[in-house]
């Protein structure tokens, strides 16, 4: 019993021993596993805090501004336009005959009346005569026929000649009444056709390139014509606005006011021409929802050329004493606009902003801001909440304290 008593007991013994590293090396294990999520921890947190640091260490930015300002602001409606002539005439012969000779320059003004060809007369002239002798021999015949009719008249009270006669004779002198108004209409026609033979302007306005040269022969039925003549001065342009527009624009009609239309280049750069609404049309397009306007301009500097595209601003009305700033200034974001507003220490705040209609680069805040606060036009893409900025060379904020005291006393007045 002794024996085997002992044998285990040193057994155990031997099991105890062979235990002791395995456990030695986990407590070791975790020691180090602590000390590196210490580290881990300590180097997190140093990271947070030198990054925080850095961030409320970014330089001071450069920018440029502009003050908010009280403005009348005119509000215009866009369309793409072209320019049309007020008159087009196609200039064609009215009789048949050779164009003996053309009196125009192309390219010419040309006055209403103006002598521009001339088709040969002679055919009419001989026509003319010919109608004027039947003219004379029947007005002989019809003298006399009532010579006859008024020897019937006194032979019938005496019952020289029955009545039967007397009727022939007047019906007679009837028929040469009527053949001598037929050769005073052929001769009043013919007539008319001399002067056709003189083609001269309908109306003022600039010719174009000559159609038919000298010594061919025109007619009436004749397509393309001899020229065209284009009224210039004025000049209407026709140009389109949206259907939810119409609207305004019959409210300004309907009351009698001139509104103000204003002509661009295709670049919409260079300002053609101004002049005013004529009309509008009576109906939308349906297919593109938009209905045509007319405006006339007088076109003296002849900037406007009759198919030439222009850009059409119609000016709708002006928004009285209104917020303006650059159209710059104004930033978007997802939660809406906003501007940078400097504040008197040189630091920028975020101030969300109504917006309204843009003209002209400047652009209409309803709410928001108020006249003489300075807002960021330049440099706004590297800017945050309470950034320091740097303003531009020559450019000083008026504290804000006087501008809040502007405010209120133009908002007392």
């Amino acid at each position: 019993m002794n024996g085997f008593g002992s044998n285990d007991d040193e057994g155990r013994a031997t099991s105890v021993k062979e235990k002791q590293p395995f456990y030695r090396n986990r407590r070791v294990q975790l020691i180090a596993l602590t000390v590196v999520a210490l580290l881990v921890i300590i180097f997190i947190w140093r990271y947070l805090v030198v990054s925080a640091r850095n961030h409320h260490k970014v330089p001071a930015q450069k920018v440029e501004f502009s003050v908010a300002r009280r403005a009348d602001v005119p509000v215009y409606l866009s369309g793409l336009g072209s320019v049309v002539p007020t008159y087009t005439v196609t200039v064609r012969t009215q009789v048949n005959g050779q164009l003996l000779q053309v009196l125009f320059r192309e390219g010419q003004k040309v006055k209403r009346g103006e002598l521009l060809a001339e088709i040969d007369p002679r055919p009419y002239e001989a026509q003319l005569l010919e109608y004027q002798g039947q003219l004379e021999r029947d007005l002989a015949l019809l003298a006399n026929a009532r010579l006859d009719l008024e020897r019937y008249t006194k032979l019938w009270s005496q019952d020289s000649v029955s009545k039967q006669v007397l009727d022939t004779q007047a019906a007679l002198v009837k028929q040469y009444e009527g053949t001598v108004k037929l050769d005073e209409g052929l001769i009043q026609s013919t007539q008319v056709n001399l002067i056709y033979c003189k083609i001269t302007s309908p109306v003022d306005g600039r010719i174009g390139l000559r159609l038919v040269d000298p010594g061919n022969f025109v007619q009436t039925t004749d397509t393309n014509g001899i020229a065209v003549v284009n009224t210039l001065e004025p000049i209407t342009v026709i140009f389109t606005i949206a259907e939810d527009n119409i609207p305004e624009v019959l409210t300004q009609i309907d009351a009698g006011n001139t509104l103000v239309v204003k002509a661009f280049d295709r670049d919409q750069n260079k300002l053609l021409a101004t002049g005013q609404l004529l009309t509008i049309d009576n109906q939308i397009d349906p297919t593109t929802g938009t209905v045509k306007l007319r405006a006339l301009f007088s076109n003296t500097d002849s900037h406007l050329f009759p198919n030439q595209f222009v850009n059409a601003s119609l000016l709708i009305k002006t928004l009285k004493n209104a917020t303006v700033v650059p159209t710059a200034a104004i930033q978007h974001g997802s939660q809406g606009d906003f501007v940078f507003v400097i504040n008197p220490d040189s630091t920028v705040t975020v101030k969300p902003v109504v917006v309204d209609v843009t003209t002209d680069g400047q652009t209409v805040i309803t709410s928001g801001i108020f006249s003489g606060q300075s807002v960021v036009v330049e440099g706004a893409d590297r800017l945050t909440e309470g950034t320091k900025v740097i303003l531009a060379d020559h450019q000083q904020i008026m504290p804000l304290a006087q501008n809040a005291s502007d405010h209120q006393k133009r908002v007392t007045e």
